[in-house]
């Protein structure tokens, strides 16, 4: 088996390792593909609001932690005067105040900012089953026929999980059930029943409290709801009607059937949510959220560069983009330039002066600096100074043309200065020699594939789409190298020649 080259080896491991450094940093940290994307936040508020007596006091609010779905972008506690710590309990996540003397009315503020993150509703190991709930009769027995009528009626978890809570939820239920739950009874006994009830058949529950995330500032409530565990991952299911549901817009702020607050010398306490929809920039979600995985992707990325560098860096990262396209034009398609670069410089020049307006003063440049440099090879120049004064005579006509274009009120004439004079200078000089050696036939060609190749660099180079994808993930720089080294050893045939010997082809053997 024929072993890959070098050149072979280097390309792939230089495509793989810029695909795997893309995949990194969209996957984990959610970069944007897509240029001014805007991802909505949610901030909600808790105002746990009490009146404390002249004395020590210590309130508790659970908070949200690792909620699925969700990522938090940013939280601050506002609680003056009040000494504060938080700590995590099992799923959940606690904040807690304290003071040595309160006395009035007090209030507490917790605010935090959250967004929609998919990579957070990857599921997590499953639970353990729970164990079969030992009951005194005649619990037991209503129990186990409960737990056998709904097992009839269904074929799997999740039908299984809807038809007990159908049950439950029926306006008028059994006497098995009306052992359990009382007419009345409020989503927090419920869902402790159906806790109860579904641990009679080993299925893993468990009781979420959450804020339904609207678009419109309000005031909210917490709602409860039951998550059953299939084996796979969670399913939720509305307490009040057994249906399931995808809690898309759904924040869990605490599971469990503990209280949400509590405070210790203080009474008359009360928590007060509130919610309001923003966006934010996709890249500054993305930022945040680097941050918190302490993460220094941002911090050694060209984010991290002044605005002014970043703007110049956003057009010279483009330039292997032309480069690509120059190679393909020209090893590929078999188009004939003047020069390597001089498309992509031109092409860059076309992002100032606009494609009608460059090709226009390209062409007009190029015709007059032609004419100049005929008239001065009749006075037998050597070769620098008549290279010195081909330049000079393009940046008069250069200047020139800029005037007239300011008087004419042409504004897009003004950025002409912008042309690469140099390598204006050297194309007038190369067409000059073509037109000599070959006749103006090779020299009109390559001129106009020139032209053709940057036409098409520019074209490609001024993608949005594209310039985004490369400011922010240069590494798939190191994909287009890899594409160029493989390109580097390529020998086929180009495209041109299928014309050029169309007629051996056709040729009748």
């Amino acid at each position: 088996m024929r072993k890959p080259s070098h050149v072979t080896a280097l390309a792939a491991v230089l495509m793989a390792l810029g695909v795997a450094l893309f995949a990194y940093k969209a996957t984990n940290f959610g970069i944007p593909l897509k240029p001014e994307v805007e991802a909505p936040v949610w901030t909600v508020e808790a105002r746990l609001s009490f009146r404390s007596s002249q004395g020590p006091v210590k309130a508790s609010l659970k908070i949200p932690h690792e909620s699925r779905g969700f990522g938090i972008l940013d939280e601050n506690f506002v609680s003056r005067g009040f000494g504060l710590t938080t700590a995590v309990n099992g799923d959940n996540r606690e904040a807690m105040w304290a003071i040595r003397r309160s006395r009035g009315p007090q209030a507490l503020y917790y605010r935090v900012s959250v967004f929609q993150d998919p990579a957070r509703d990857v599921e997590a190991s499953a639970p353990p089953f729970p164990a079969v709930p030992s009951l005194e009769e005649p619990y037991a027995t209503a129990l186990e026929q409960l737990v056998a009528s709904a097992r009839a009626r269904s074929a799997d978890i999740a039908t299984f999980t809807a038809e007990m809570l159908r049950m439950l939820a029926d306006d008028t239920p059994d006497e098995n059930v009306h052992l359990f739950l009382d007419s009345g009874a409020s989503s927090s006994k419920k869902a402790e029943v159906a806790k109860t009830l579904l641990a009679g058949a080993r299925i893993p529950t468990r009781i979420a409290h959450g804020l339904e995330l609207s678009d419109t500032v309000q005031a909210a409530g917490l709602s409860t709801w039951l998550e059953v565990h299939n084996g796979d991952r969670w399913l939720s299911f509305a307490l009040d009607s057994g249906t399931q549901f995808q809690p898309t817009r759904r924040l869990v702020w605490y599971y469990g059937s503990g209280k949400l607050m509590s405070v210790q010398g203080g009474r008359g306490a009360e928590t007060i949510f509130s919610v309001q929809r923003s966006t934010i920039g996709g890249l500054e979600v993305a930022e945040r959220r680097a941050a918190q995985q302490d993460s220094h992707v941002f911090e050694f990325s060209l984010f991290d560069l002044p605005i002014r560098t970043q703007a110049v860096y956003s057009v010279l990262l483009m330039i292997p983009v032309g480069a690509l396209v120059m190679v393909l034009m020209r090893n590929v398609v078999g188009v004939p330039t003047f020069g390597t670069f001089t498309p992509i410089l031109i092409a860059l020049a076309f992002r100032e002066t606009r494609l009608l307006y460059g090709i226009v003063l390209f062409s007009l440049v190029i015709a007059l600096g032609l004419a100049v440099r005929f008239y001065l090879e009749k006075l037998r120049l050597l070769l620098a100074p008549r290279l010195a004064s081909v330049l000079t005579v393009v940046v008069l006509m250069l200047a020139i043309i800029s005037v007239l274009s300011h008087r004419l009120e042409l504004e897009t004439g003004l950025s002409v200065a912008l042309f690469p004079m140099v390598i204006l200078t050297m194309v007038i000089e190369r067409m000059s020699i073509v037109w000599d050696e070959r006749g103006p036939g090779a020299a009109a060609t390559e001129g106009l594939g020139t032209l053709a190749v940057a036409i098409v660099a520019y074209v490609v180079m001024s993608i949005d789409q594209l310039e985004h994808l490369v400011f922010v993930f240069p590494e798939l720089l190191l994909v287009m190298l890899g594409v160029m080294l493989m390109l580097g050893r390529y020998t086929g045939y180009r495209l041109s020649e299928l014309v050029r010997f169309k007629t051996l082809a056709d040729r009748p053997k």
